[in-house]
């Protein structure tokens, strides 16, 4: 017997050990804010750099064959079907200038489609330069062509604020003039209209997140570029926000003024401040971290989905339109001028810039920015609002079983994650949690919809994500359901991508619309389950007997399908809850007594469907010997208190008290 009472000590000796394991990032089930499903094995190519990268850039095309990776000194060129190095741009650095500060390398930051080539522009050991690179063809290699003197479109620094835009001929860019980044504004820089550039007073330190050209098919001449940034707040009170986020527009067709006035200056610059919190609380996100525009068909439907984060360390997605935009352009007064407005309108697109009247080029000058502010389509409240730390945004449009088009927000985290959120009516329904890197930020994202694959990139890698991994919900019609994935549908074969015909409800994940002869035709193999069913008991789940002795510890456990579920415990009639483990549910007895053997089943509720995940029968043990070496015993015996379980009762333990 005192054999027993030391592995019983030492088992307890164990959990002592792992209580300070960190579960800050474990998600807390039944919560609204969780993803519903952690998600493994979702990247299916991609390729790893020979160094790692500081810095990347990509570039795509919808529909294109190809994508443009940018790291240092390279430009790569990839098949988009598999990922595979089609053709690689050296790009050292140029000339023999010597480098102050750091090395001399060329941080590639800009690619375009410019004219007739791809355009590419870095940072050049400090001295920004442009390059034409032209494809290999008919087995004649590629060419490398300087073309543009860089600076004003590259940073000389890759930690630089920079942007850059092609619109139809005409290159647009944001980027310091000087190494002490002075001068950054936003320029037309080159092509085949006038170089135009910002009036020094309009900006103030000024950070640029994102341009977008929005077109207007029925009236081309009053197309504009909208500016996304953040500035530093004049107002430098305690109360206010050091930060203010910022929408401006020009004109596509803007020449700048006349050669008395204005001479290449955007005559048509106007800024308005883009607020994304709580109007009646006065609470604001303040900083605008990252942007995305889903075009529409008619110009005023066109989404910009604007990522923020605050001072008090949480992050919020607005979504605005640029209908309601363009309201507050053509509508609002000017901050700080109280007299009649000249006509035309400052803002107003013209055909030609250089005849406008001095009075409507002057309020330009003096008075760009709006009285009124442009809030979010929600209006009261964000949309979303997490406590992650997201620093990336592109949204998916996906057409379901019910031939609605649904909108997903991949949002990627600064510890290497990517949520998927669906956007069904006001309230966000965070799908899915993939981890992708350890060790790496995310440094750049691109979206590619026709293959429903995301590309990111890593300092390390490029991986490819699979946005229809349906496969994850393959355990019943009910799980595919619930997961509310508008890239997943249930068919005779499983959970598979959406398909005429198959069973969805993505509005709502109710599960009823599962019909029980598909659910019973199905032949899908049952790892988690046996027969879907809306009662709580499941008759076909397989019981593990285990065989106890008194007064040993002891812990249940069950796979946690959804994060979005509840799960508890059921004894003797009593429910007790899930001690949470990672993906796994826990249900730990310090000691076996009398009273804990029989029947534990652990069940899960989401909506409208409960599950039987597990089923356990524990029966009292006896021991004739107590010299029998116990470990060999209950290894014979498969019990879970077997030495390799020490960390995990332990991790068990700790949730048990941090929740």
């Amino acid at each position: 017997m005192r054999r027993f009472v030391l592995i019983h000590v030492w088992l307890f000796a164990g959990f002592q050990r792992v209580l300070s394991v960190d579960l800050k990032d474990v998600p807390t089930l039944g919560s609204k804010n969780t993803p519903r499903l952690l998600s493994k094995d979702s990247v299916v190519g991609g390729f790893e750099y020979h160094v790692n990268q500081k810095h990347s850039v990509l570039f795509y095309q919808e529909d294109s064959e190809e994508m443009y990776v940018g790291g240092t000194d390279f430009v790569l060129k990839l098949d988009m079907d598999d990922y595979h190095v089609i053709e690689k741009f050296p790009l050292k650095t140029t000339g023999q200038q010597q480098c102050q500060e750091g090395p001399c390398e060329n941080v590639i930051t800009v690619i375009e489609k410019f004219q007739d080539s791809l355009f590419v522009c870095g940072t050049n050991g400090h001295k920004p330069q442009c390059w034409k690179l032209f494809s290999s063809v008919n087995n004649q290699s590629h060419e490398i062509v300087e073309s543009y003197e860089g600076t004003g479109i590259s940073p000389f620094v890759y930690t630089q604020n920079s942007l850059s835009l092609t619109v139809e001929e005409d290159l647009y860019a944001a980027a310091p003039l000087g190494t002490d980044r002075s001068s950054l504004q936003f320029r037309r820089k080159a092509g085949s209209r006038t170089n135009v550039w910002m009036y020094e007073n309009w900006v103030t330190e000024p950070t640029y997140i994102s341009a977008s050209w929005v077109k207007r098919k029925e009236d081309p001449e009053n197309e504009k570029i909208y500016i996304f940034f953040r500035e530093k707040n004049s107002d430098h009170s305690p109360e206010a926000d050091p930060w203010i986020s910022r929408v401006a527009r020009v004109c596509k067709v803007d020449e700048g003024g006349s050669k008395r006035f204005f001479q290449n200056i955007w005559t048509s610059f106007l800024k308005a401040r883009l607020v994304c919190g709580f109007p009646e609380e006065s609470l604001y996100f303040s900083r605008l971290q990252d942007i995305y525009v889903v075009h529409a068909e008619d110009w005023h439907d066109t989404r910009v989905y604007a990522l923020f984060t605050s001072s008090w360390n949480s992050t919020a997605v607005c979504i605005y339109s640029i209908g309601m935009i363009e309201d507050v352009f053509e509508n609002s007064t000017f901050k700080g001028y109280d007299k009649d407005i000249p006509k035309p309108r400052p803002g107003t697109c013209v055909k030609n810039s250089k005849s406008l009247p001095l009075t409507t080029v002057n309020m330009v000058k003096d008075y760009p920015e709006m009285t009124d502010w442009v809030h979010s389509v929600h209006y009261t409240a964000p949309f979303y609002i997490s406590s992650n730390n997201y620093t990336k945004i592109v949204v998916d449009q996906v057409q379901a079983v019910d031939q609605h088009m649904y909108r997903i927000l991949l949002l990627a985290t600064d510890s290497g994650k990517v949520h998927k959120i669906l956007e069904a009516g006001s309230e966000p329904f965070i799908i899915s949690e993939t981890q992708l890197s350890n060790s790496s930020t995310i440094q750049s994202v691109k979206l590619d919809s026709k293959k429903k694959k995301l590309v990111v990139g890593f300092s390390e890698e490029i991986s490819i994500v699979d946005l229809q991994r349906c496969q994850e919900y393959n355990s019943s019609c009910a799980d595919c359901v619930l997961a509310r994935d508008p890239y997943c549908a249930w068919t005779k074969s499983g959970c598979v991508p959406t398909v005429p015909g198959a069973i969805q409800n993505v509005m709502d994940g109710k599960t009823t619309v599962c019909s029980r002869s598909l659910e019973e035709s199905n032949t899908v193999s049952r790892t988690k389950r046996d027969i879907e069913s809306t009662s709580p008991v499941n008759l076909g789940t397989m019981i593990s007997v285990h065989s106890v002795p008194l007064g040993v510890p002891f812990y249940l456990s069950c796979p946690i399908d959804s994060y979005h579920a509840v799960y508890t415990w059921e004894h003797r009639g009593q429910s007790s809850p899930c001690l949470q483990m990672q993906s796994n549910c826990l249900h730990l007895i310090p000691a076996m007594a009398q009273e804990n053997y029989g029947m534990y089943e652990c069940v899960s509720k989401e909506k409208d469907y409960t599950k039987e995940v597990k089923k356990y029968h524990l029966t009292k043990q006896i021991i004739p010997d107590t010299r029998v070496d116990l470990d060999i015993h209950y290894r014979k015996n498969g019990a879970s208190v077997l030495s390799n379980t020490v960390s995990a009762i332990g991790l068990g333990l700790a949730a048990a008290l941090l929740h």
